[in-house]
Parts: C-alpha cells; structure tokens; sequence
C-alpha cells in the first residue's frame, strides 16, 4: 500500500515522503479500514515538525515514533480482529486514529462508528477530531446551555465552523470572531452576531459572555477574561502559534494553573476522541444541524502541500486528504 511517511522531524516539504509499505497487520481487537479520506490539523503539523520542542519527549526522540501523519479517518472495513463482533468487513465507518494519511490503517473499533450516511468519505473524514473537539468544548468546558451567550474566536477555523453549528444546535446566543472574508460564511453557519477582528476587538467591547471559546489566541488571556459574564469561563484552544519551545502549549499550561486560582478562567480540555462523542457528533451530522466545512481537498501525494497550506494558519473549515477511490 501507499503512505505518507517521515522518518525525523522538520518541514512538511523536507521530511514527508509517499513511500510503498505494507498493509498493516491488525490484532484481535482491531478493524483494518481501507481509507477513502482522512484530514489534518495542527496537532498532526506539531508531530511533524516536532514544534514546539516541549512536544518531543511525547512524540519520540530523537525522531518520531509515529511514522505516518492523520488522526481523522473515514473508509470502508476491509477485515476484522478475532475479537471484533460490533464491525464487519464492507461497513462504512469514521473516526480517529493513527496514521491515517495512507491506504490501510489498523484501529480499535471503539475509535469508529458508522459513517452518517447522508455525508461522503471526504466530509465525514473532517468531522472526527474538529468537531469532538468543539463538542468537549462547549458541552464539558462551557457548559452552554439554551440561552447561553458563547463567543468563537477563530469561528471560520476547522474547529471553530463546528463550534458555531454545535452551540446553535445547544441554543445558544453565538458570537463569531473572524476575518472580513469569511464573516458571511460564519453567519451561515448560525452565528447571530460576527465580529470582524480587523476593525474591532472583542475584549475591548461592552459584551460580556457566558463562554468564550478561543481557538487563535491573538488576544491575552485576561483581556479575553475581562468579556466574560460572571460564572462564566473562558477556555483557550490554540493551534500553530506561539515560539519554537513552548508554542501554545504555554498558554495552556498558563491557564491550567491559573484555572485553579482565578476567575473566569476555564480549564483547558482534551478531545479523546471516544464512541460515545463520534455517536453524539453523528446524531448533529445526520440531523443537518452540524455540516463540516472543507476549504481543500488534497490528493495522498500531495500531503506535504497541504501541510504548507495548514501551516499558513488561513484555511477555512477543514483540510481533506483523499485517498483512493
């Protein structure tokens, strides 16, 4: 089979080559899945680049330990452990996993479920992660309940189109912040208010919110604590930026400790990527009340690129590798 393969860390360009390997051997437990699409995001770029090098210890030294890039995944079960009775060969499914930016990919089935079927490989494969991630969110970090005033900076990003729709389908008051170009796609998202970050600044507004989702981090932590309502929290979730040792993952720790001790200040959350939220997140996909937005597609060959593209930090919604047919 092909894959995406990398064998140190450095640019996308330098380091990520299409390379013949074999299919992989799946245990009793698992489910080989032929993929038809998978997606990027920026966790995949910091495994890539090995950037911030505070991530190192956690991806390999001195070279990374995963070898193929992708988290998000959507395909057909090509064979089953012994173990394995919930999935069959031929079901269509999707979910997270490692490596998914090749042909085959082994997974535990408790990673997977059906894929809505109102949705191709290539929209479903950008759901799994984006949208658990915004789900955890808004419903475990937030707790955004009908009537809730939430704030999406970074709404137009992979996981901030998810986290418009999703607080919406909560009954939520949404609040998206974004660019000039893509302030009407926010509003057909559901977004009753867009905030254009180019002319104004939503911590220095008169707003307060019950929620502020921050998913650029272009603005302090207590700038952004300063719009948030009493009771309510605010919770960073960064991507790309930030210095080559620390990246965001400064912020966050920041926040995790001030979370214990300040105000408004939320903890910083992790999307486990489980069945039980692919189950919630399929029920919004199936319903119309979430739609995955897809700025590009690109083919296997051409996942070097699409990293460079991610790493340009301006895709809209999400970036899709399609795989085979």
């Amino acid at each position: 089979m092909k894959a995406i393969l990398q064998n140190r860390y450095g640019a996308p360009g330098e380091v990520l080559a299409l390379r013949e390997v074999e299919v992989p051997a799946i245990k009793e437990d698992q489910v080989l899945v032929r993929v038809h699409g998978a997606a990027i995001h920026p966790g995949d770029w910091m495994v890539v680049t090995g950037r911030p090098y505070l991530v190192r210890p956690m991806f390999g030294l001195p070279a990374p330990k995963k070898k193929t890039p992708g988290f998000d995944v959507a395909g057909v079960v090509e064979a089953v452990g012994s173990g394995v009775t919930e999935l069959q060969p031929g079901d269509e499914v999707f979910g997270q996993c490692g490596g998914s930016c090749a042909e085959y990919v082994a997974v535990s089935p408790d990673r997977l479920a059906f894929k809505p079927a109102s949705l191709s490989f290539r929209e479903a494969a950008a759901c799994p992660l984006s949208g658990d991630t915004a789900l955890r969110a808004l419903r475990d970090a937030g707790q955004v309940r009908p009537g809730k005033k939430v704030l999406i900076n970074g709404a137009s990003g992979g996981v901030g189109t998810f986290a418009v729709q999703i607080a919406k389908s909560m009954g939520a008051e949404v609040t998206g912040v974004c660019s000039t170009r893509n302030a009407e796609l926010v509003r057909s998202l559901g977004a009753d208010h867009v905030v254009d970050y180019s002319r104004e600044d939503f911590t220095r507004g008169d707003e307060r919110y019950d929620f502020i989702l921050d998913n650029v981090g272009n603005r302090s932590m207590a700038a952004c604590r300063r719009v948030v309502a009493p009771g309510g929290r605010f919770v960073p979730n960064n991507g790309t930026s930030g210095g080559r040792w620390t990246g965001t993952l400064g912020r966050t720790l920041a926040a995790l400790v001030l979370s214990a001790v300040v105000p408004r200040q939320g903890r910083p959350f992790v999307a486990l990527g489980n069945q039980a939220d692919l189950l919630v997140l399929k029920e919004l996909l199936e319903s119309g009340k979430v739609t995955p937005v897809i700025d590009r597609v690109y083919s296997l060959a051409e996942v070097p690129d699409a990293f460079r593209y991610l790493e340009e930090g301006h895709a809209t919604g999400k970036v899709v590798i399609a795989i085979g047919d």
